[in-house]
């Protein structure tokens, strides 16, 4: 390490203290196969010496690249390394990361002006968003931006690729699995829009046309929304009728608070089926749920083990795949994205016990 106030060593000085070319050192350590072994070592022996580290900086300038992924988020970041599913699909990132020897930015935004500014400032070669809102100004920014992206569950937006599963067929699958026949259906669902309202609605309180992205922007939300209205309508109940608990955040307190507010709703005693947009609001929603006298059925999404042992039916579409597909999708400026696969896991499904 360099003392306080003493230069800091140049290319010049480890070529004069290795004994070869600037040029040499440079090919050391960006092109090092063009330098025989011997050499490199001995340039690496004189960098060590004298405290020489290459400016990654400059490096960059000169190569045009990075040698970095930007994942942009709008969440808070602790958010992803709180909820598991988040977890799961920044590590699915990480192994695209390790694998191309690149690394990995995260990009927070909060909803205002300097969002597109501090996206396109990141030093990064391309981007993998995570979900966001229809009218984000950052998708069209990127889009435009020239670096290469992919966004995951969408919403779909020229120049950027997709990756995500078939969400409104998926939710419809789940409702459908469940024994709606005779039971009070109710939903759990994410945000409706940037403002993130909570509260208890109607299915008659929503728009007709759910997967309008200009009345409900959270394309997921929107998606998962239809997916379960079909199935619902489809064993003959009310759509409009049906009580929606909107959550602020995927979290599984706020699953349990929802659960407690759809129980002071319920009349009778007869049995209920839950249909919650992830397995964490359902994990939630089964300990406020479950103090009803009455049979109680959940639904969640992603497939999670501990959902799965709880009794909770669920989509599987990992997210660990979709981190893997967005980041290998921005690093080969895939001009297409695509849906991936998904399925219905039932409680104790043998797939979710290795």
């Amino acid at each position: 390490m360099n003392a306080p106030g003493r230069r800091r060593p140049t290319v010049k000085d480890v070529a004069e203290r290795a004994g070869v070319a600037p040029m040499t050192v440079s090919y050391t350590f960006n092109h090092p196969a063009r330098v025989a072994e011997a050499t490199r070592a001995r340039v690496r022996a004189a960098a060590a010496e004298l405290g020489y580290r290459p400016d990654s900086t400059a490096r960059a300038l000169r190569s045009g690249r990075a040698k970095q992924l930007g994942v942009v988020v709008g969440e808070h970041l602790s958010y992803l390394f709180d909820d598991p599913q988040a977890a799961q699909f920044l590590a699915g990132i990480a192994e695209v990361c390790v694998s191309e020897d690149l690394g990995m930015v995260l990009i927070p935004t909060r909803g205002d002006a300097s969002d597109v500014d501090r996206v396109l400032s990141a030093a990064v070669d391309c981007y993998v968003l995570w979900t966001t809102v229809a009218d984000d100004p950052v998708l069209a920014a990127v889009a435009a931006g020239g670096r290469p992206a992919a966004i995951q569950g969408g919403p779909a937006h020229p120049g950027l690729v997709r990756i995500g599963p078939d969400d409104r067929a998926a939710a419809t699958a789940v409702a459908a699995a469940t024994p709606l026949a005779g039971a009070t259906p109710v939903v759990i669902s994410f945000p409706l829009d940037r403002r993130r309202s909570s509260g208890v609605l109607r299915g008659a309180d929503l728009p007709v046309d759910l997967t309008d992205l200009e009345v409900v922007p959270f394309p997921v939300t929107g998606a998962r929304l239809a997916g379960y209205r079909a199935a619902l309508t489809e064993a003959g109940h009310d759509w409009g009728d049906v009580r929606i608990a909107v959550v602020e955040r995927n979290q599984r307190e706020l699953g349990a608070d929802a659960g407690a507010a759809l129980l002071e709703t319920l009349e009778g005693s007869g049995p209920v089926v839950a249909l919650a947009m992830s397995d964490e609001l359902a994990l939630g929603a089964r300990s406020t749920l479950g103090r009803a006298r009455r049979t109680v059925t959940i639904t969640g999404w992603d497939g999670s083990r501990e959902a799965s042992a709880s009794g909770v039916w669920s989509v599987a579409a990992s997210l660990r795949d979709q981190g893997r597909a967005c980041a290998q999708a921005a690093l080969s400026a895939a001009p297409e994205g695509h849906d991936v696969p998904w399925t219905v896991v039932a409680p104790g499904d043998p797939r979710l016990r290795a």
